[in-house]
């Protein structure tokens, strides 16, 4: 690609693994710093992509809350929501480059109190530093066409109480992520706005709306959540390119039957080159349908991450 179209790419994902004491109290010594102010500067002049490391973990669809979470009836589905958070977590305290993001907090607190205070302490740090960041934050994610309001409001009630009583200020989901709900109401934009969140992305709309907005790009916009309370209920709002998968391809979980960035010089297979090329041209294709030099390519998928070195191994090799 040119100068003018040159890409930097910016993480927003995290990795943890367990880590001696002295490494901890190192990294302890750090102030906070959770929020906006964690964030990977971004390049003025430069396409910024901006990789979101996440797990998508229904509370519940094929497989009940418990099988999901203990990783049983593997011959219905292969998830184990324990061994992602584990897996995450283990790999963000492993390089504090990474971010990740969580949402899901009926998940999170079930693995949360089967924790020791060390690693509890561990996670605390990881949040305070915005390298695990809650998004969304409600028990669920709520579908949006057949739930009453008040369901909603108390299932967002509990878990950003939760949020709040674990880890305070820094465990304040900022953002929506409405990414599998069929369907999106005016009435939880309203909502998200009026509970103080800063903006909201979501993943499935009807394919003709989606490529009109993308043809005119207005995929991003300020959505009006009511008439009646005017700018009170007013959200920036995205539908996500590619739903809320990876690109085509570079699906790098243990779910996934993509192929690896195989690096190796002296390699046969080597596929540095076409992957990076093919990457690329992704990236532009999308920006071409944004208006701003700001996209977010999602890096993850239904219950993604269960062993999180495979997929962050491989995202290093895609930054390099």
């Amino acid at each position: 690609m040119s100068a003018k179209t040159s890409v930097w790419l910016a993480i927003f994902c995290a990795l943890g693994c367990l880590i001696h004491d002295a490494d901890l109290r190192n990294i302890q010594q750090k102030a906070s710093q959770c929020g906006y102010q964690s964030c990977h500067p971004t390049k003025p002049n430069m396409l910024n992509v901006h990789l979101v490391a996440h797990t998508h973990d229904d509370v519940g669809w094929l497989k009940t809350v418990d099988q999901y979470y203990y990783g049983s009836e593997t011959r219905i589905q292969k998830a184990g929501v324990q061994y992602i958070i584990d897996s995450v977590v283990e790999a963000l305290l492993r390089d504090p480059e990474k971010r990740f993001i969580y949402v899901e907090s009926a998940f999170f607190f079930k693995w949360w109190k089967e924790q020791t205070a060390k690693v509890q302490d561990a996670v605390m740090m990881l949040v305070e530093q915005g390298r695990l960041e809650f998004i969304g934050g409600a028990w669920s994610m709520n579908d949006e066409a057949t739930t009453h309001y008040q369901s909603v409001i108390d299932q967002f009630s509990w878990g950003l109480r939760l949020l709040n009583d674990t880890f305070g200020e820094c465990g304040r989901p900022r953002v929506g992520w409405q990414i599998d709900p069929f369907g999106h109401s005016r009435e939880m934009a309203s909502m998200f706005a009026q509970m103080g969140f800063d903006g909201m992305f979501f993943g499935r709309l009807d394919y003709q709306d989606k490529d009109e907005r993308l043809m005119t790009k207005n995929a991003e916009m300020i959505w009006h959540g009511s008439a009646n309370l005017g700018e009170e209920a007013d959200l920036f709002s995205g539908a996500l390119y590619n739903n809320y998968q990876a690109p085509d391809g570079f699906c790098f979980d243990i779910l996934c039957s993509d192929a690896p960035i195989i690096d190796g010089k002296h390699s046969p297979d080597n596929n540095v080159k076409e992957r990076i090329d093919t990457f690329l041209d992704f990236a532009k294709t999308q920006s071409q349908y944004y208006r701003t030099n700001n996209i977010i390519i999602t890096m993850g998928g239904d219950f993604t991450y269960q062993a999180a070195q495979v997929y962050y191994k491989n995202l290093d090799k895609l930054i390099r």
